[in-house]
């Protein structure tokens, strides 16, 4: 069973809508190797991970998908379904057995719907992740495609 500690990436939100979002949680388990989504598909859910390492994935025509991020505990899953048009931005496979915290994106964004403040604090949040991981692709792209990498040490 999944512990009910409070996931470190949550610890963002106000104690208050950290409780709310965490009472829609549904707890699951993936083995390992198995796809979560497709680049292009539906949003409809997202995960906050408990256990175990999810690999983000982008498509590259005449190629397979390049891992472009590696999830582990604590960490979300998923911010498309915040923004138009709820639609992956990328792809998610797990890479070994993988225990997460699951929630309905609509269920969410509905209870959003009823509480501005709350909508506001987890646009925020997510909005957070979604800068660190954009600055994270960045310096892997820099380190893959500029003539002297990204600058990054150690």
């Amino acid at each position: 069973m999944i512990t009910a500690t409070t996931p470190r990436t949550t610890r963002k939100l106000p104690a208050e809508y950290r409780g709310k979002l965490m009472s829609m949680a549904h707890d699951v388990r993936y083995p390992p190797d198995t796809r979560l989504f497709d680049e292009g598909g539906r949003a409809d859910h997202f995960w906050i991970i408990e256990s175990g390492t999810v690999a983000l994935d982008m498509r590259v025509p005449g190629r397979r998908a390049a891992v472009i991020d590696t999830l582990g505990a604590g960490e979300l899953l998923g911010w498309s379904w915040l923004y138009e048009p709820h639609r992956w931005r990328f792809g998610a496979r797990t890479v070994g057995p993988v225990r997460a915290h699951e929630f309905d994106a609509e269920a969410v964004r509905q209870m959003g719907r009823t509480d501005p403040e709350m909508e506001s604090a987890i646009a925020l949040w997510v909005g957070g992740v979604v800068v660190r991981r954009l600055n994270a692709a960045r310096t892997r792209l820099l380190d893959l495609y500029a003539p002297y990498g990204s600058g990054a040490r150690g």
